[in-house]
C-alpha cells in the first residue's frame, strides 16, 4: 500500500514538473512556434479579375497623359465596371478581417473613381486619379495578396506644385507622368521616380 502511494506521489511530481517547464512557460517540446497562417492562394479567374482591373487602371493613367477628358472618363468607368465584377466568394477562405478591409477598399475605389466622373476640370479629375492610386497601393495590393504581374510605384513630389506630391503606378520603368500638363514647354523638367515594386509575395 505505502509503495503505491510514493509510485502515485512520484507520478504526480513528474506531471508538475513537465506543466512547469513546458506549458507554464510557453515552451514546445519542438522549440520552435508553430507557424502564422497566411493568406490563401487565389484562382487563376480571381487574378485574371484583378488583372483586368489593373489594366483599367492603366489605360486610365494613359489617358491622362493624353489630357483627353473624355477617354478618360470612358476610362474610369471601365474601371469601375472592373472593380464590379471581382468574386468576393474568392476571399472566403481568408480571415473575415481581411474580406472586410478588401470590400471597404473596394468601396473607397469607387467612391473617388464617382467623384471623378462628375468632374469637368482635368486638375480635379487628376485628384481623384490620385486617390484611387493611393487606394490601391499599399492597401488594396497588400490586403488582396495580390500574385499579378510587376509594377512599379512611381512618385512626383511637384505634381500639384512645390511640395504637393503624387503617386501613381506604372507596368513599366519608362517615366510617364500622368500629372504632367503636356501642354507646357516641351523644356520642363521631366518629374517622377520609381519608389516602389510591387510584385507577387
Amino acid at each position: 500500500m505505502k509503495r503505491g502511494l510514493i509510485v502515485i506521489i512520484l507520478a504526480g511530481l513528474a506531471f508538475a514538473l513537465y506543466w512547469y517547464l513546458f506549458k507554464r512557460k510557453g515552451n514546445h517540446p519542438s522549440g520552435t512556434p508553430p507557424e502564422p497562417i497566411g493568406l490563401k492562394k487565389h484562382s487563376s479567374a480571381f487574378n485574371t479579375n484583378i488583372d483586368s482591373m489593373v489594366n483599367a487602371y492603366l489605360r486610365l493613367s494613359n489617358e491622362f497623359i493624353n489630357q483627353d477628358t473624355t477617354a478618360i472618363k470612358q476610362a474610369t468607368r471601365e474601371f469601375l465596371s472592373r472593380t464590379d465584377s471581382l468574386n468576393m466568394e474568392e476571399l472566403k477562405n481568408d480571415t473575415l478581417v481581411i474580406r472586410q478591409a478588401v470590400e471597404s477598399n473596394l468601396d473607397d475605389l469607387r467612391s473617388n473613381a464617382q467623384s471623378l466622373l462628375l468632374q469637368t476640370d482635368i486638375t480635379e479629375m487628376r485628384q481623384d486619379f490620385r486617390m484611387i492610386t493611393e487606394m490601391l497601393y499599399p492597401a488594396f495590393f497588400k490586403t488582396v495578396n495580390y500574385e499579378g504581374p510587376k509594377l512599379y510605384l512611381f512618385y512626383c513630389d511637384n505634381a500639384f506644385g512645390p511640395e504637393k506630391g503624387a503617386n501613381w503606378i506604372s507596368k513599366s520603368t519608362a517615366l510617364r507622368n500622368p500629372y504632367l500638363d503636356n501642354t507646357k514647354s516641351a523644356n520642363t523638367t521631366p518629374c517622377g521616380e520609381i519608389k516602389d515594386t510591387i510584385k507577387a509575395h
